[in-house]
Parts: C-alpha cells; sequence; structure tokens
C-alpha cells in the first residue's frame, strides 16, 4: 500500500490487484492508517483508493480456508477491529471507488464516511446470498447504520450489482464521477468536513458509531 500527502489530505492506494482480505492485507491497512495519523495535518481528510480494475473484491476465501482454526478466528477479530478503528478514525474519511467493490471490499467501503464511485467502471455488490456465505451480527450492523432498509434488504436479498448510477440513488454512493476525476471529486466531498475541529469531530463519532464500536472491536 503506497501512502502519500497531497495538501492536507492522506491518500492510501491499496493496490493494483484484486485487493483480496486476509491478515496480511489488514496488517498493511493498520500500518497505512498508523502512518496517516502521522502525517495528517490539520484541514486534511483520509481517502482510500486502489488502482486498476478493482478496489476490493472482498475476501480471499481460498487463504483464509487453508488458515488453522486459531488464525480463522483471528483474522475475524482484526477484520472487525479494522471496521471499528475506520468507524471512529480521527479525520473524515473517504472511500474513491475506482472499480468493483464486493461482499467484505463493500463493507470495508462502509466503514468509511463517504463513498465516491465512478461512473464508468466498476459495481458495488453485496454477494453474500449466492455465495453461500453468513454475515457476521456485527458486519451487518455496520452495513444497517450505512444504508437504507429497503438498499439493505435489496443488496442482500438479492445479491445485486449496482452500478454507480444506481448506487448513488439507492445512498451506497455519495457522489459518483468519471475515472480521471475521482480523486479530485472525493477529495472535495470531505473538503468542508476536513475544516471542521477534530478533536470534537472525533467525539462526534464516537457518539454516533460507539454502540457499533464496542461490538466490533469486543473480544
Amino acid at each position: 500500500m503506497k501512502v502519500d500527502r497531497q495538501e492536507n489530505d492522506v491518500i492510501v492506494t491499496m493496490g493494483s490487484d484484486e485487493q483480496r482480505i486476509q491478515l496480511d492485507f489488514l496488517e498493511r491497512m493498520n500500518t497505512a492508517l498508523d502512518q496517516t495519523e502521522t502525517l495528517a495535518t490539520a484541514g486534511g481528510a483520509l481517502v482510500i483508493t486502489a488502482e486498476g480494475k478493482f478496489w476490493s473484491n472482498g475476501l480471499d476465501v481460498g487463504t483464509i480456508m487453508a488458515y488453522s482454526p486459531e488464525q480463522q478466528r483471528d483474522f475475524m477479530h482484526h477484520f472487525r477491529h479494522l471496521l471499528g478503528r475506520l468507524l471512529t478514525f480521527p479525520l473524515p474519511t473517504v472511500a474513491a471507488l475506482n472499480g468493483h467493490t464486493f461482499a467484505a471490499g463493500g463493507v470495508l467501503a462502509l466503514a468509511l464516511d463517504y463513498r465516491v464511485m465512478r461512473e464508468d467502471r466498476g459495481w458495488f455488490c453485496l454477494p453474500e446470498v449466492d455465495l453461500n456465505m453468513r454475515v457476521d451480527p456485527a458486519v451487518l450492523e455496520l452495513v444497517r447504520s450505512r444504508l437504507r432498509p429497503t438498499t439493505v434488504r435489496d443488496a442482500f436479498l438479492s445479491g445485486r450489482r449496482y452500478t454507480a448510477a444506481d448506487a448513488l440513488e439507492a445512498g451506497i454512493a455519495d457522489a459518483i464521477a468519471p475515472g480521471d476525476l475521482l480523486l479530485e471529486r472525493a477529495r472535495t466531498l470531505v473538503a468542508p468536513l476536513a475544516a471542521k475541529p477534530r478533536a470534537n469531530m472525533t467525539m462526534i463519532k464516537s457518539n454516533l458509531w460507539g454502540g457499533l464500536h464496542r461490538r466490533l472491536t469486543e473480544d
């Protein structure tokens, strides 16, 4: 993962592959967030994006299935902790969705404050119903906290693939943009928030999501 500062904002670029989520991914993301907190200056925001066809294609199921039972428990523990960390991160956060955002990748995007989706490529999809996978109750609560009830119902029960226009209408995306303007649009979207008092914003996030944060991070 690359961590760069553009003016006051910190840009985390996950990579150019599928960004499949497993223990190594979680470790690298947490390291990137540590670096972000070090680099962040007043009036800045965190933007998480990627390169190529995918923002994140969900869990690396093959790798996770090869883990020992203890490693699988560790993975779920650390994944939930990452979601909790993003919920109350001490900066405004926005996902610049450059490509496909599927399953656990979609949940990861929903843990950020805002989402901007590339309008000419990529789907948002929660396909667990078609993958015969259960949804962790705390993860489901996170999705419910971000999306309208009818969107949660349709996304989970149908496994629908949302285009950018569909995602905007459903309230999944807060804005859409052409690929060459995606990062700029994401930064512009959260710029007014970046100027807010950071300590107070962090406290408000904790008040908004405190119960969910505890559910995600409880051992």
